[in-house]
């Protein structure tokens, strides 16, 4: 029985299974293998960090993922479709995992903070 998340530990757990994903689709892994030259051992606490952040006001993430996000769309075109791959990526992610509360709201934020990004890079 799926629970919902609770700490850290299971936003780990998420993030991890989730840039798996990221990482087999070639559609959008090109953008952080590529363009952004990601080096993963730094990569995944900071989003891990930006989600417990988001989730339980840890305090504990620093940084503009807006701008990033800004200036890898100058370096390669990001589109609409990226930020839909993303999502559903996020979201089957959540829902293989977790169920409850706290998986519905991480879930709604990521796809609000994703339209809000693609709405500033996209346009």
């Amino acid at each position: 029985m799926k629970t919902d998340i609770k700490n850290k530990v299971d936003i780990e757990r998420l993030v991890d299974a989730f840039y798996v994903k990221i990482k087999a689709d070639k559609e959008i892994s090109y953008f952080f293998d590529e363009v952004a030259r990601v080096k993963w051992e730094e990569h995944l606490p900071k989003v891990c960090a930006f989600f417990e952040n988001i989730l339980f006001y840890s305090g504990n993430y620093e940084g503009n993922p807006m701008v990033t996000h800004e200036n890898l769309h100058y370096k390669s075109k990001v589109s609409a479709a990226h930020f839909s791959l993303w999502n559903k990526h996020f979201i089957s992610t959540v829902d293989e995992l977790f169920a409850g509360v706290k998986a519905e709201e991480i879930k709604e934020r990521a796809i609000n903070i994703a339209a809000a990004m693609m709405h500033k890079t996209v346009g």
